[in-house]
């Protein structure tokens, strides 16, 4: 499956029928939701999806405006209760039961195959028009489904879901392992480093006066200006993973990191403002998702020990944070921290797949 995101640009009565649209969805989640809970409260009686949307022809008598995107709403509603089930089992601190959305709050709506058409001037949407919609490169596959979106700013989005063929690349027996950081984004284990862009720290003084002025002044006006800084250091962050990723797509056969856990990594207060712009997951995500449809490996492997033990001879050689120097007592080998973390998660990654270093069917990326 592959999305396709392309803006759209609806007229003023057009943004106004998107917007009820959002306002219908959002009662019928809510309805839905009602309706789950008080009959479990009240009969202990639990309700599947399919008794939800059985209900929306009787919805209908009484909002008659109610069209068919309302089934994937009752969907929604079944997936949250689910995620609340699981976590529940899991035994997590937080079980986070399925909210009430309140006005402002539902921002999506979702056709299936059907009630919406791609045109030559523009997108079909049923009960709402033909929108201008800016398609700025060709929809390949078979259009599964097809989501409208607004965004904090207020821009609307069509992003539809298509069955791909994977587009495979040649064969490439080049490998690197690749060590995520924050005084350096990336290392890769041919030494090749990758400087941290710090998107959220470039704008942290615009931020703050924005936010400054926001608390004297909570008009609409400065709160949009908030949600734009906020969607352009998103936006430059996502083009940076997009780009990086494709880059080591297109370089090496086979990509290994970290298995990290970012929300542990959090917890550490000095350093999770940082940890979160870096958004080493969202690289990951994307790696991986561009390797499966190029017929690359990406792997993740284990983190314990790959800063700590020595890539030469595998000695353990203690350090903390603070020491960006590898240097091992033991073979001699001084080198960087970090491409030594690098060339441990390499090594992990060619064992995980069954290979050897000294007769790999990878090589190293150099």
């Amino acid at each position: 499956m592959k999305t396709y995101k392309f803006r759209l640009s609806p007229s003023k009565s057009q943004r106004t029928k998107l917007l009820q649209t959002l306002e219908l969805c959002r009662w019928v989640f809510n309805e839905t939701l009602a309706t789950r809970k008080n009959a479990w409260k009240q009969e202990k009686k639990s309700i599947t999806r399919f008794d939800t949307i059985k209900l929306l022809p009787i919805w209908k008598v009484e909002k008659p405006e109610l069209s068919q995107v309302l089934q994937e709403v009752c969907t929604r509603v079944d997936l949250a209760f689910q995620s609340f089930f699981r976590r529940v089992k899991e035994g997590a601190e937080k079980v986070g039961y399925p909210r009430f959305k309140g006005y402002g709050r539902y921002v999506s709506f979702t056709y299936p195959q059907t009630g919406f058409e791609l045109l030559d001037n523009g997108l079909l949407l049923s009960k709402i028009g033909v929108l201008k919609i800016i398609q700025h490169r060709p929809i390949e596959g078979r259009i599964k489904t097809l989501h409208i979106q607004r965004d904090a700013v207020g821009n609307w989005y069509a992003c539809f879901a298509c069955e791909v063929e994977p587009t495979p690349l040649p064969f490439n027996d080049l490998a690197v392992g690749i060590d995520v950081g924050l005084t350096t984004f990336a290392t890769l284990s041919n030494g090749v480093t990758v400087d941290n862009p710090r998107f959220f720290r470039r704008e942290e003084v615009e931020l703050g006066k924005a936010q400054r002025r926001y608390s004297t002044d909570k008009s609409p006006k400065r709160r949009k200006v908030i949600a734009h800084i906020h969607q352009r250091i998103a936006n430059r962050r996502k083009d940076f993973a997009h780009k990086l990723s494709r880059e080591f797509v297109n370089i090496y056969g086979a990509i290994f990191f970290e298995n990290l856990s970012i929300k542990n990594m959090m917890q550490n207060h000095h350093l999770a403002k940082s940890i979160g712009d870096a958004a080493w997951s969202q690289l990951i995500q994307y790696t991986h998702y561009k390797a499966v449809n190029a017929g690359r490996v990406c792997e993740l492997v284990d983190p314990r020990g790959t800063s700590q033990r020595c890539s030469g001879c595998g000695s353990v050689v203690q350090k903390d944070l603070s020491v960006r120097v590898h240097d091992c007592p033991s073979c001699g080998m001084v080198l960087d921290r970090d491409l030594n973390a690098s060339l441990n998660i390499e090594a992990l990654g060619l064992e995980s797949l069954g290979y050897a270093l000294e007769a790999p069917a990878f090589m190293r990326g150099e």
